[in-house]
């Protein structure tokens, strides 16, 4: 299996993900096999769609469903056409890979797909960061280096900082770097593939 350190697919910022390593069977499944597994965004859909459904659907359903989030439709909306290509490459590639992860077991003669106790398990959480912003990391590196900055411009008299004292701008820059954590959690839970009916990147389109 190829592995990627670093991979955007769709507006997420896979360097962003915060995945944990987890057992699958007596086989370690590591970060980097999570990323890559979790790169392409009809994987992303299968998961969620599955957690919705308390860990299991048929291959029928799930690609009907998949198909309407990426054409930005409803299921009676989408063509059979949309249906069938979604079908095809979930039950020709995407499932098959997933089943060997250890993530879904596939049951292609059946066309039934369950989770495995592995991924219900994972907390999965997606960064997503538009074009336009930035990785919560370089955030707060950001902020931390405006901070010791304005620190020490009040320590050295430097007008107009010295109007502040250093601890008084401690002060604040505590609470910036709390109410920035209370964002970034909150953001953060909100982004678990299991906490919408449907993906915050569909519902963000």
């Amino acid at each position: 299996m190829s592995k990627s350190q670093s991979q955007h697919t769709g507006g997420i910022d896979i360097d962003q993900l915060r995945v944990p390593e987890t057992e699958v069977g007596n086989e370690s499944l590591t970060r980097d096999e999570i990323f890559e597994m979790l790169s392409n965004r009809r994987r992303r859909f299968v998961i969620q769609y599955l957690k919705n459904k308390e860990q299991v659907g048929t291959l029928s359903d799930l690609a009907e469903q998949v198909a309407a989030w990426e054409n930005d439709s409803s299921i009676r909306e989408i063509s059979s056409s949309e249906r069938k290509t979604v079908y095809s490459s979930l039950q020709q590639f995407h499932l098959p890979k997933m089943d060997e992860t250890g993530i879904v077991e596939f049951d292609r003669r059946a066309g039934v797909v369950e989770l495995t106790d592995a991924a219900a398990e994972l907390d999965i959480y997606l960064e997503v960061v538009d074009r336009y912003d930035i990785p919560w990391s370089f955030y707060y590196m950001g902020l931390s280096a405006i901070g010791a900055i304005l620190v020490g411009l009040a320590s050295l008299g430097v007008q107009p900082f010295v109007a502040i004292p250093p601890t008084g701008w401690t002060v604040f820059l505590i609470g910036a770097f709390g109410v920035s954590s209370l964002s970034h959690f909150l953001l953060s839970r909100g982004m678990r593939l299991e906490s919408a009916d449907s993906p915050a990147e569909v519902e963000d389109v």
